[in-house]
């Protein structure tokens, strides 16, 4: 599976667990909504900062969010 995939889909799925809206997580790491739907999609390449603020925004460490979980 193509890293952007994971990521998107690790963001999906940490992002529902907290009960945020991609909306609030957006405004919660400082970036637009519109960004987190295309990672969220896996149709951007995130920069290592924007992964950072992600996982600080979710509560978890930036490795979880690119990690492949079968």
């Amino acid at each position: 599976m193509d890293l952007n995939r994971v990521l998107g889909r690790n963001i999906r799925v940490l992002r529902k667990r907290r009960g945020l809206s991609q909306e609030e997580l957006a405004l919660e790491a400082d970036m637009k909504r519109s960004y987190v739907s295309d990672l969220e999609r896996g149709t951007r390449n995130p920069s290592v900062k924007a992964v950072g603020r992600l996982a600080k925004a979710l509560g978890v460490e930036a490795w979880q969010l690119l990690r492949q979980n079968d």
